[in-house]
């Protein structure tokens, strides 16, 4: 029973360390064919449009709801402190450092990332994949490599926008609701916030939680299996692994930044 249970588990590790090893190469494969790209750019800003344009309405709502909640808890908070005029720094700081990349890749994760899943996988399931290749056309360069720039390029600008209207909302709760000083909102905010350690640091989050999103969904999708279950347990894998990632990227970043 002893050596049945190493065995199982050496297995498992085994197919682990296979399976880290088959994705790195498969994201290297990736970034080799994207230099095909620049002679048709069009095949990016297609994607662009389908990747963001589409999750734009979901995280703006998100970030308007996440703004009137920090405005609300943020305040509660603070006004123990007597310190409710620096709501515009809390709310502004919270979104760009932390909240805005992390809750815009969630949910790029769940939406944007199940749609590349199940796209590239019914793809695959209907052999349209082999055909390109029958075609010497590469499905890397011509199908994988524009969806995977464009959801990197997509990310920062989601977040960004994300950021932008959950700052909006905290200001409709705080100032508009509530009744803190609209000007020592808006400068304890112009005052307190760093161009360079917090948007940009932000910034630089929400490109990294791009590579790796994206990467998830379009690798989960080339591997599913080509059955309807295949792909349907690869849009799941989508979602919980990206989410993982993504948390854990958070931590590491973070760690790395603000240190």
């Amino acid at each position: 029973m002893i050596v049945d249970l190493i065995a199982g588990l050496g297995r498992r590790v085994r197919e682990s360390v296979s399976n880290v090893g088959f994705a790195a190469r498969s994201f290297l494969a990736v970034l080799g064919a994207s230099g095909g790209m620049l002679r048709r750019p069009r095949l990016v800003t297609d994607q662009i449009h389908f990747i963001g344009n589409y999750s734009l309405v979901i995280i703006a709502v998100s970030g308007l709801f996440v703004g009137f909640v920090l405005g609300l808890q943020g305040y509660y908070t603070l006004n123990r402190y007597g310190s409710e005029q620096a709501l515009g720094l809390l709310v502004a700081l919270s979104l760009t450092r932390e909240l805005g990349p992390v809750v815009t890749a969630l949910l790029f994760a769940g939406r944007a990332g199940t749609s590349l899943t199940a796209e590239i996988g019914l793809m695959k399931a209907g052999e349209q994949l082999s055909a390109m290749e029958m075609m010497a056309v590469n499905p890397m360069q011509r199908v994988i490599a524009p969806r995977f720039w464009a959801g990197v390029i997509a990310m920062p600008v989601l977040a960004a926008i994300f950021s932008a209207v959950g700052i909006l909302g905290g200001y409709i709760v705080g100032v508009q609701l509530i009744g803190v000083d609209e000007g020592a909102f808006w400068s304890q905010m112009q005052a307190g916030v760093d161009v360079w350690k917090d948007i940009a640091n932000g910034v630089i989050k929400s490109v990294v939680f791009g590579f790796a999103v994206t990467f998830i969904a379009l690798f989960q999708g080339y591997e599913a299996q080509p059955t309807p279950e295949g792909v349907a347990r690869a849009t799941t894998r989508t979602v919980v692994i990206a989410s993982l990632t993504v948390l854990w990227l958070d931590f590491l970043l973070t760690a790395l930044m603000f240190n």
